[in-house]
């Protein structure tokens, strides 16, 4: 078996190394992402509740707004017939002035505590009012962006189909699942058996893909690597699995980096080696190379951390 260079053996180390790196970097923000997903729905959830339980202490409130004010009424009503007693038993210099005096200063005093009352769950009315008015606007808004970002990801995933249209029969997939874009791609269009050289027809549809995807400014791309679960053993680089399915990925990275003007920092190479199958019974499927395609959901994080 032929040696392979000392230069060339330090340089595929340290892409190995790297790539290793950027994998355990990789897992950390997708564990991320799908805990920030979780938080949002969640915050989101959070939100209608406490609008829902707002607008039922609101209606509460505004039934005993209503009831307060039939009964100032009343007491107003009271107060007046009051008054006007009094201001005849004046003319007329009745002995009962001292009584009504007392009721009509008990009724006052009634009617100014029912008036203060009126006056202060007016305030709160107001002010729950408007609260709902902004936790409704912030609900539409978070819930607006969340539709945004899942047509933008269908919109997206077409445009990738489309343009790989030309390549369907020939092991390439494209899938939307839980809000990320899947496109898959079978060792046997890319790679010869054992090599980590992409061939003409593979880099073609590598670069197809890199120019959908340089004018997306929101999305993190994970290119992964998988092989079947045939053991591979050599001298050489690379000498295992997981070696293969690592450069395999990089090689395809540095394609699309160099065929478009995509920003190398939102894209990351990882290696999967033979431990995740997408069919036990099937080794030609389970080499492969996997695009995956996350939203930034950044935007959304800063909107729903505003209280």
């Amino acid at each position: 078996m032929a040696c392979v260079p000392i230069k060339k053996y330090k340089d595929l180390e340290a892409n190995y190394k790297k790539c290793q790196e950027n994998e355990a970097s990789y897992k950390t923000k997708a564990i991320d992402y799908e805990n920030q997903v979780k938080e949002l729905n969640v915050q989101v959830d959070v939100l209608k509740s406490g609008l829902q339980a707002l607008q039922k202490d609101t209606a509460l409130l505004g039934d005993v707004h209503r009831q307060l004010l039939v009964d100032y009424e009343k007491t107003k009503q009271l107060n007046q017939v009051l008054e006007d007693k009094y201001a005849s038993l004046q003319k007329s210099g009745s002995s009962e002035n001292a009584n009504l005096i007392r009721d009509l200063e008990a009724t006052r005093i009634e009617l100014q505590t029912k008036e203060d009352r009126l006056n202060k769950l007016e305030l709160e009315l107001n002010a729950r009012e408007r609260a709902i008015v902004l936790k409704e606007a912030r609900i539409n808004e978070l819930e607006s962006m969340l539709r945004n970002k899942d047509e933008a990801s269908k919109l997206l995933k077409n445009k990738i189909a489309s343009a790989l249209r030309g390549f369907s029969d020939k092991g390439i997939s494209v899938e939307e699942r839980e809000g990320k874009i899947y496109v898959s791609m079978e060792a046997q269009l890319l790679f010869a058996s054992g090599k980590t050289d992409v061939n003409t027809e593979g880099k073609k549809a590598i670069i197809d893909l890199a120019v959908v995807l340089e004018s997306q400014q929101d999305i993190d791309i994970l290119v992964e690597g998988h092989t079947d679960s045939d053991v591979l053993r050599s001298a050489s680089h690379p000498t295992d699995n997981w070696e293969l399915s690592v450069l395999r990925a990089t090689s395809v990275v540095k394609i699309m980096l160099a065929n478009s003007e995509m920003d190398a920092k939102h894209i990351s190479a990882a290696g999967r080696s033979e431990f995740h199958p997408v069919d036990p019974n099937n080794k030609a499927k389970n080499r492969r190379i996997e695009i995956i395609i996350t939203p930034d959901l950044s935007e959304l994080f800063e909107l729903i951390s505003k209280e």
